[in-house]
């Protein structure tokens, strides 16, 4: 069965930053450890109920495509068993799916984000202006409709509990120069490009995704944290998508929704979750990771 995990507990390890699903400790000059927990956010919120076996999951769904996108980007990975690294007196069976060694590396203080479907923020901000992150889209565009080749559109990196908010790519360069902006640009366009071509041939449209990226200490990049799960993407069932409503997704949309229907201003505390929301959820994870990765859950 899979493991609940809501908060690392690594006695003697150097936690160093403990973010809205990820807690991550310093190993040492060069490595960290990242544990991956079943902490579940939603408006930038963590609430107070977490999703069985959910880190497990992102862990798994991460590592699979990090190995499948190597060859267009070089990723934090590294191959160390966990059990050399874990304290003494852990439980490994309880990291062992969602838990991984990392280089090191300085992130770039951007969301690198790319879109080949209008929706979300995007859809929001061409209903506004006509485009998105200051790049001007055709008119008649429709919600959910298919751009007419994927965009980069990146946001600013919030703290935990605030938003992040789109900008130009002009702000990326003032942020860290043009070269690694560019760098970060491109790498973006061609890792959603490749996945959402391996995506639709098992049926599911990635619709945007969200990387993260950081250098080390030669300045060469890499992609980093987690990578094309449906907490950092939009996932559809191909055979329901329907252009000018938001289709169903491979993601917390069920939660979503159900805090919409709560009178509820979206900051901190987050509201409980029923049980019934908290499964289904579950179930869209498990799913996309069955139908992308071919990994079933024990």
């Amino acid at each position: 069965m899979p493991t609940t995990l809501l908060q690392a507990d690594l006695p003697g390890l150097d936690l160093i930053h403990r973010g809205k699903v990820r807690d991550v400790y310093a190993l040492d000059a060069h490595r960290l450890l990242i544990v991956a927990t079943d902490r579940l956010s939603a408006f930038d919120v963590v609430l107070p109920d977490p999703i069985p076996g959910k880190g497990e999951m992102l862990t798994q769904i991460s590592n699979f495509w990090f190995g499948k996108t190597a060859h267009l980007m070089p990723n934090h990975l590294l191959d160390v068993p966990l059990a050399e690294v874990l304290p003494a007196g852990v439980d490994p069976a309880l990291y062992a799916k969602r838990a991984v060694v990392t280089r090191r590396l300085k992130p770039v203080p951007v969301e690198a984000i790319a879109r080949g479907y209008l929706i979300g923020s995007g859809w929001k901000d061409y209903r506004a202006t006509g485009a998105v992150c200051g790049i001007q889209l055709p008119t008649g565009l429709q919600q959910a409709g298919k751009l007419p080749e994927p965009i980069f559109t990146p946001s600013t990196k919030a703290a935990v509990g605030d938003h992040d908010e789109n900008v130009r790519f002009d702000a990326v360069v003032d942020a860290v120069g043009r070269e690694l902006a560019g760098q970060v640009r491109d790498a973006t366009l061609a890792i959603y490009t490749w996945a959402a071509g391996f995506a639709a041939e098992r049926g599911i449209i990635l619709a945007d995704t969200k990387l993260e990226f950081g250098t080390d200490e030669n300045g060469k990049l890499y992609v980093m944290d987690e990578m094309l799960t449906p907490d950092s993407s939009r996932y559809w069932p191909a055979d329901q998508y329907q252009v000018g409503i938001s289709p169903p997704s491979y993601d917390k949309q069920f939660v979503r929704d159900y805090l919409e229907t709560l009178d509820w201003n979206k900051t901190a505390p987050g509201p409980k979750v029923p049980a019934e929301v908290i499964e289904r959820t579950r179930a869209k994870y498990a799913e996309a990771l069955q139908r992308l990765a071919g990994i079933e859950l024990d």
